[in-house]
């Protein structure tokens, strides 16, 4: 009977840690990030005010180039937006690659989950997308900016 119950809790144990596991690597199926900004910034059809939101895959298990930004507490949907792979050269914390255009606001330009080197690159409009292609890009890591390069569209 002593021995019953010592497999009976093993059981629960394992039981236990399987769930726990699973349960910590539930944002990594869907790249759920929390990105802050402390200015606004464009993203495709519209600006985003200064503040937290929430990134996501839309759908992980079926397009996984649909991406979702809503507010912190995902109580407000702000957009859903088509993106296209991006690739950066190693894997690392997540990244974020923002554009300054000259007359405008910043764009995000791409996001990076992290540990991964494949990302999302965003779909702007083409009059978008060419004042985003003479604007300069910084890629951030953490809150720290990375590097600068000379124009997106070089």
């Amino acid at each position: 009977m002593r021995i019953n119950k010592i497999y009976i809790a093993l059981g629960v144990l394992i039981a236990a840690a399987l769930f726990l596991e699973l349960t910590a690597h539930a944002d990594e199926v869907n790249e759920t990030t929390t990105i802050t900004f402390s200015a606004p910034v464009q993203i495709p059809g519209q600006v985003l005010p200064a503040g937290s939101y929430v990134f996501e895959q839309a759908d992980p298990n079926g397009d996984q180039n649909l991406i979702r930004v809503s507010n912190v507490d995902r109580t407000r949907l702000y957009a859903t937006l088509e993106t296209v792979s991006a690739y950066r050269k190693e894997p690392g914390d997540t990244a974020i690659v923002l554009a300054q255009p000259e007359n405008g606001k910043p764009a995000l330009v791409k996001w990076f989950y992290p540990g991964r080197s494949n990302g999302h690159e965003f779909l702007y409009s083409k009059q978008q997308e060419q004042q985003i292609a003479t604007g300069m890009l910084e890629t951030f890591i953490g809150d720290h900016v990375l590097s600068n390069s000379a124009a997106a569209g070089n």
